[in-house]
């Protein structure tokens, strides 16, 4: 029976152009040396500058693994709930996308997850580098949450998940948004300043 581990990494904190911080480099350095030791097959990343910027500086702690970039974790609504269904701030949040978002990303987050969580034939150790939403979409979905519930889950940058699946049961959430490797200077999960562990 072989075992899979999905590594989920949102990126490091970027600025309004879309690229990474010197905080956000500072970022992906701590978590490709939490990572260096995990014997991965493949680094995959969202197009995004912000995210393949992280990727390639955690590649640079793991020599010989394929880098790839891939629209399927890219940065997408994953779930678009039923009108009427969700609280006002989160029905809100909702409304701000254009039809066209709420309408590709649907589609590109059952593909992730068909990518990413079918058996293999040997253990297998993947990293993807992504965005909030899909690594909350992979969090919600591995708990069997509503599919709306991937909303009020916070990803801080370079944050680290990790979801066991194996063939014979359900996913195993391992690790949630696990900052020890980050200085506390460098713990974001978007909240408040009071808010932030």
């Amino acid at each position: 029976m072989a075992y899979r581990f999905l590594y989920l990494a949102r990126h490091g904190d970027a600025g309004a152009d879309g690229e990474l911080t010197d905080a956000g480099r500072r970022q992906a350095a701590l978590l490709a040396q939490r990572l260096k030791h995990v014997p991965f097959s493949a680094i995959h990343h969202s197009p995004l500058p912000r995210a393949a910027a992280t990727a390639a500086l955690v590649s640079e702690a793991l020599p010989g693994v394929a880098v790839t970039a891939d629209e399927i974790v890219g940065d997408y609504v994953p779930y678009v709930p039923e009108p009427g269904t969700l609280p006002k701030p989160y029905a809100d949040f909702i409304d701000a996308f254009g039809a066209d978002d709420l309408a590709d990303g649907p589609p590109l987050a059952r593909a992730a997850l068909e990518r990413f969580t079918q058996p293999t034939k040997d253990d297998t150790y993947e990293l993807v580098v992504t965005h909030n939403f899909l690594v909350a979409w992979f969090v919600s979905q591995a708990l069997d949450a509503p599919p709306a519930r991937w909303m009020g889950l916070n990803q801080a940058n370079c944050g680290l998940t990790v979801i066991l699946y194996r063939p014979d049961r359900p996913p195993s959430l391992i690790v949630f948004n696990d900052m020890n490797h980050l200085t506390v200077d460098l713990r974001w999960t978007g909240f408040p300043e009071e808010l932030t562990v």
